[in-house]
């Protein structure tokens, strides 16, 4: 049997959830990164070599100009050959590292794109687990530090190793031993940086898993503002907030800690090298070993070496900083996510006959350590007319919806649409045939029209005016001031909650299903407009099945099935007489709402 939606994993959904990478690992995800550019990083690092090289000339340059005042000799010719070289150093190298630069921003054009691809098809189970404020860090700041490695970090280390190498070159033909002299002081650095690089990355880290958590908490505000406001909670979630961003703040001193370390290194490796030639070097300049001239063409060379160093500590600092980055990014590629569906049949083109659904002795549990949600439920919604299910808070309605739209997996148990197992349809072409409206009936910002289409792109002008007239939408459209073309503020702002689930509702209509579900549709309309979309749903269930969800009993007394489910199992079903005839539940549940006498 298909499983269609599976990617190949190495152990259960809690160990993907901890999985992380090593060191080794996020070097090869941040090579690979790198891999796709590498005629444009081989080009620039050749363009960075050649200002190198330019640069290099200096030293021998100045040699010259310093000989030619102790020969009393023209220094004109030097000097404009020193000019020269400045000039066209410094023109090849800006070249090399725009290219660099451009690379590192397409690089992270690309790992947003992938990054915001896979956030979007990860499982349910997986982003019910994580935060929007700790997801769109990832998106934000850590695809951000991403970028300084491949800009900043990367273009300082090419050019920084060819200014390196170019210099040791040079100050080899001038004189072995103060080279030699050199890279023992270059060595004791290198050691040191070694040593600290881990621990530069472990702290960056935590420093934006601290930033993320910080994102959570006001995320977590924003989203209940109005509640924040009303319940004079201003200061609390404030203190909480801060609470986070103190924590942030923390372990982002400790990491600038390790990379003030690592700076005050690279500076002390400078010092310590100068001081060092100067003292061995002045030393054969007085026993006459060694030109003064020369030996001020080597401290020139002294610092072409070492500064480079400086750039190389601070570069790879930076890249353990994105290496850091680069493994919260990754631990997303670790979910379980669904598969790339081929384009399903565009609504218009979707229609068929309606389709029946079939639970048979589902078991379900939203995790490992939460309780049994299904406890065996078994009930038949035949295909066509209107089915609903009723049942007190918390009896596990909702969850048939999530299964069905395979938001989550049965633990036990199937779940057949049309007759055909539903692990047997291609994600795709299962969801492309179903409607939904959920509890909350959420609204993107956007126009009006944007969010009437936005699972039917393709749909006319005519089908948008027919299920606008059909869920009494087209008042409302004459009253905007633009029209459909009104944008109608996040989350819907704009609009009332009535309006909103209207809005919900006609975007379903406009998928054409074979299964309409609807998730307490009419909780937040009037007594005249809940007649209305009654009267809607009523009509739509001689084209379609309709499964319903529903507290109000009044929605569903005409519907032809009523399952009555309670604490995860299906307690009876029939007719709205049969049960208040038959079942105990059912006729209390009428009884409270005075749809039966007492």
């Amino acid at each position: 049997m298909a499983t269609d939606g599976d990617d190949p994993g190495d152990g259960s959904p809690a160990r993907q959830r901890k999985a992380s990478l090593g060191d080794r690992a996020a070097w090869r995800v941040l090579l690979d990164q790198v891999r796709p550019h590498r005629r444009t990083l081989l080009l620039g690092g050749l363009l960075s070599l050649a200002g190198s090289l330019a640069g290099l000339a200096m030293p021998l340059m100045a040699k010259q100009v310093i000989d030619a005042f102790g020969a009393g000799g023209t220094t004109t010719g030097p000097v404009l050959g020193l000019s020269a070289a400045v000039m066209a150093g410094a023109l090849v190298a800006a070249a090399g590292r725009f290219l660099l630069e451009r690379m590192g921003e397409t690089i992270v054009l690309a790992s947003r794109r992938t990054l915001v691809d896979r956030i979007l098809r990860l499982r349910v189970p997986e982003v019910d687990r994580l935060s929007p404020g700790d997801l769109l860090s990832r998106v934000g700041s850590d695809t951000t530090l991403l970028r300084a490695v491949c800009t900043d970090a990367l273009a300082s280390l090419v050019g920084g190793a060819f200014t390196f190498l170019g210099a040791a070159v040079m100050m080899a033909v001038m004189d072995g031993l103060l080279l030699g002299v050199t890279l023992a002081v270059v060595a004791l650095v290198a050691v040191m940086g070694v040593v600290i690089a881990p621990r530069i990355r472990r702290a960056s880290l935590r420093a934006q898993e601290a930033l993320g958590e910080m994102g959570s908490m006001l995320d977590r505000a924003l989203q209940a503002f109005r509640t924040v406001k009303a319940s004079g909670a201003e200061i609390r979630e404030t203190a909480v907030v801060t609470a986070a961003a103190t924590e942030a703040r923390d372990r982002g001193v400790a990491a600038a800690g390790w990379t003030s370390l690592a700076g005050v290194g690279a500076w002390t490796s400078i010092q310590l090298a100068f001081l060092a030639v100067l003292g061995v070097g002045g030393a054969r300049v007085a026993s006459g070993e060694m030109e003064i001239s020369a030996l001020i063409a080597f401290l020139m060379y002294l610092f072409y070496l070492v500064s480079p160093i400086g750039q190389v500590i601070q570069s790879l600092t930076q890249m353990q900083n994105g290496l850091a980055a680069v493994t919260r990014i990754q631990e997303i590629a670790l979910l379980p996510a669904e598969p790339v569906a081929a384009p399903a049949p565009m609504p218009t083109q979707a229609g068929g006959d309606p389709v029946g659904v079939t639970f048979t002795d589902v078991v379900f549990r939203y995790d490992e350590d939460r309780p049994i949600v299904h406890h065996g439920v078994t009930f038949e919604v035949p295909a066509g007319g209107m089915t609903a299910l009723v049942g007190p808070s918390g009896a596990g309605k909702s969850t048939v919806f999530g299964l069905i739209e395979r938001f989550y997996e049965a633990d036990e148990g199937a779940i057949a649409i049309g007759g055909r197992d539903i692990r047997d349809w291609p994600l795709g072409e299962l969801r492309s045939m179903l409607g939904y409206v959920e509890q909350d009936a959420p609204v993107l910002a956007g126009t009006l029209r944007e969010n009437l289409v936005f699972g039917a792109p393709e749909a006319t002008g005519e089908e948008i005016a027919r299920a606008l007239a059909r869920t009494r939408l087209d008042d409302l459209v004459e009253r905007l001031p633009e029209g459909l073309e009104t944008p109608v503020g996040h989350r819907g702002v704009l609009l009332s909650g009535g309006e909103r689930q209207r809005v919900a509702i006609a975007r379903a209509l406009l998928r054409r299903p074979r299964l309409l579900l609807l998730d307490e549709a009419t909780s937040q309309l009037d007594a005249v407009n809940e007649l209305r979309l009654r009267e809607v749903v009523a009509e739509v269930a001689r084209e379609t099945t309709v499964l319903v969800i529903a507290h109000r009993l009044s929605t569903v007394t005409g519907a032809d099935r009523i399952v009555v489910m309670e604490a995860g199992r299906v307690r009876a079903w029939g007719t709205h007489d049969e049960l208040v005839a038959a079942d105990a539940l059912y006729r209390e549940l009428a009884a409270t709402q005075f749809l039966v006498a007492t």
